[in-house]
C-alpha cells in the first residue's frame, strides 16, 4: 500500500527560478515556449463584473468571461473565450490514494486562491481517460466504476465514456483508402490517464502555473508549495491554443508564411472565419450526463456521482493551409478553388452565404464574421444531390454535415466546441512548425461524438451521390494526428474521482 503523505499543512520547499523548474519538465517547458512565442502579440481583453462562484459543471465558463456577447456590427453574436489555453496530458505511475486526492484538492484550492477563477486570471479543468478508471479497484468493469458510471440511455450495456476511434477520414490502418495530400500522418489513439486544461487571457499567468506544476514553489511572486506529486504524475504532452481576432494573421506574418497575405485580418481562426458564434454551442447542462429538458442521452440523474460530468474529446490536427488556398507549393499563387466564395462553401453551406471582396484572396477575400445558420439535419443531403446549389453542383459544407446529428429535436446544439489555432511542430513530418487546430469538445457521450465525427465526414452521402472529395467540406485539409476521449467529472469530484470510495 502507498504510504500516506501529509498534505493538509504547508510544505517547506525553497522557491526556485521559473526556468529552472521547467527545465526538468519537458512537456511543461514546451508549453512555456509556445506561450512565449505567441504571447507578446496578444492582448488581454477588458473583462469586468465576472461571477465569482464556479459552476459544478467544470466547463461552464460563460458567467466568467465578463464580456457580453458582441456582434461587431454584423448582427450575429460572438463570444470570445480566454485568449490562451494549454492542454496538458499526463500519465499516472501508480493508482492514486486518498492522500493523493487530498493533495490534488489542496493544489487546486491554492491555485484558485492565487488566481481567482475566470478568464482574466485562470480557469482550470481536470479530466480523466479510461486508463485512469482501469487503475481503480476492479478496473472499468469492476463494482466501483460500474456502480457510478452513467450509461447510454439507448443501450444500458455501454458506458458514456468509451475510447476514441479513428475518424472516417483519418489516416489509419482502419481506413486503408484514406490519404492526405501533404500531411499523411497516421492518427494515434492516446492512452493518457489525465488531462489538465489551463485557460486565461494573460500568458504570464499560465506560464506561472506551469512553473508551479514543475516545482517552482511560487505563485504570483509568493511562496506556495508546488503540488506534491510524489512520483505520481508525469506530463506526456502540451498543446498551446490561442484565440483572438487577428492573431493568426500576426503569427503568419511573424513566421513569414507564404500565405500570410491571404489570412483574414479580423479572424481568430487560421481558416479565416470566426468559430465563436453564440448560437453554435449548447447551454452547458445539455452537454452533461444529466442532460436537460431538450435532451437526455444517458441514465444519469441529478444527484448522481457524475451527474454534471461530460465527455471531453481532445484531438490534435494539422491544417494544410496551402491546399486550403489552392496553392501547389509555397512559391505558387492561390488557385481558383481558393477564392473566398469557395472557402465559404467548404466551411459553412452551399451555395456561398456571403459575397466576397473584389479581390477574392487578399486579407481573406471577404468577411470573417458570418452567421452559424441551422439549416437542419437534411440540408447536407440536399446539396449532395445538387439541389439548390450553383449550377446544380453536388457539394457539402462542413457545417451542413455536422448539423446532420449535432442538435436536439428542438434545434439546441448538444455540444460546446472549444477549438482554436495552434502553431507548433508536434507530429509534423520534417519537424517544422505549422498551423494547427487544437480541438476539444464537450458532449454528453462518447458515442455522440463518434456519430458527430461520422456526420462531419459524410462519406455515406459522398458515395451515395458521387460527390467529389474536393467538394466535401474541410476533410481533405485536416490531418488529425492524436485523439482521446476523457471524462470531465463535476467540479466537486474533479480530484481523482472515486478515490475516496476505495
Amino acid at each position: 500500500m502507498d504510504s500516506p503523505v501529509p498534505v493538509n499543512r504547508p510544505v517547506n520547499r525553497r522557491p526556485m527560478n521559473r526556468r529552472a523548474a521547467l527545465k526538468r519538465a519537458g512537456a511543461l517547458a514546451v508549453a512555456l515556449g509556445a506561450l512565449e512565442a505567441v504571447g507578446p502579440f496578444s492582448f488581454a481583453p477588458q473583462r469586468v463584473g465576472a461571477s465569482i462562484v464556479p459552476s459544478d459543471i467544470q466547463f461552464d465558463i460563460s458567467a466568467f468571461l465578463a464580456v457580453p456577447p458582441q456582434d461587431y456590427g454584423t448582427g450575429v453574436q460572438f463570444q470570445m473565450p480566454p485568449v490562451h489555453t494549454v492542454f496538458l496530458t499526463a500519465a499516472l505511475e501508480r493508482t492514486p490514494t486518498r492522500a493523493d486526492q487530498a493533495e490534488m484538492n489542496r493544489a487546486l484550492t491554492i491555485l484558485e486562491q492565487a488566481y481567482p477563477w475566470g478568464a482574466t486570471h485562470l480557469v482550470t479543468f481536470v479530466a480523466y481517460g479510461l486508463p485512469y478508471f482501469d487503475r481503480l479497484p476492479g478496473g472499468r468493469n469492476g463494482g466501483l466504476v460500474a456502480g457510478h458510471m452513467p450509461r447510454l440511455a439507448s443501450d444500458a450495456s455501454r458506458y458514456v465514456v468509451e475510447e476514441a476511434q479513428p475518424g472516417p477520414t483519418d489516416v489509419s490502418p482502419a481506413n486503408p483508402t484514406i490519404s492526405k495530400f501533404r500531411y499523411n500522418v497516421d492518427v494515434r489513439i492516446e492512452r493518457n490517464d489525465m488531462l489538465f486544461t489551463l485557460r486565461g487571457d494573460n500568458p504570464g499567468i499560465v506560464s506561472d502555473v506551469l512553473a508551479w506544476f514543475a516545482g517552482s514553489n511560487k505563485l504570483r511572486g509568493r511562496s506556495a508549495a508546488s503540488p506534491a506529486w510524489n512520483g505520481l504524475i508525469s506530463f506526456t504532452s502540451s498543446r498551446h491554443m490561442f484565440v483572438q481576432m487577428g492573431l493568426p494573421k500576426t503569427v503568419a506574418g511573424q513566421h513569414h508564411l507564404s500565405y500570410a497575405n491571404f489570412i483574414q485580418p479580423q479572424s481568430p481562426m487560421w481558416m479565416g472565419f470566426a468559430d465563436q458564434q453564440v448560437n453554435g454551442a449548447g447551454p452547458a447542462p445539455i452537454c452533461t450526463f444529466a442532460g436537460a429538458a431538450a435532451a437526455r442521452l444517458t441514465t444519469a440523474a441529478q444527484g448522481d456521482y457524475f451527474d454534471n460530468g461530460s465527455i471531453q474529446h481532445l484531438s490534435h490536427v494539422i491544417l494544410d493551409m496551402l491546399q486550403f488556398f489552392d496553392m501547389d507549393n509555397e512559391m505558387e499563387p492561390p488557385g481558383e478553388d481558393g477564392v473566398f466564395s469557395e472557402r465559404v462553401q467548404y466551411m459553412f453551406h452551399a451555395p456561398s452565404i456571403a459575397a466576397g471582396h473584389q479581390d477574392p484572396y487578399a486579407d481573406g477575400g471577404g468577411p470573417a464574421l458570418l452567421p452559424n445558420q441551422n439549416r437542419g439535419p437534411h440540408y447536407a443531403e440536399r446539396t449532395a444531390q445538387g439541389i439548390g446549389t450553383a449550377g446544380g453542383k453536388r457539394r457539402m459544407g462542413h457545417l451542413s454535415c455536422l448539423q446532420r446529428t449535432s442538435r436536439a429535436a428542438d434545434g439546441t446544439p448538444l455540444h460546446i466546441r472549444m477549438d482554436g489555432p495552434g502553431f507548433d511542430a508536434m507530429d509534423v513530418p520534417g519537424g517544422a512548425s505549422v498551423p494547427k487546430l487544437q480541438f476539444t469538445i464537450f458532449v454528453p457521450t462518447a458515442e455522440f461524438f463518434r456519430t458527430l465525427r461520422t456526420s462531419q465526414a459524410s462519406l455515406d452521402l459522398q458515395d451515395k451521390y458521387a460527390v467529389s472529395v474536393e467538394d466535401n467540406g474541410l476533410e481533405r485539409f485536416l490531418t488529425a494526428t492524436r485523439r482521446q476521449n476523457f471524462l470531465v467529472p463535476p467540479r466537486r469530484h474533479r480530484a481523482f474521482p472515486l478515490a475516496e470510495l476505495t
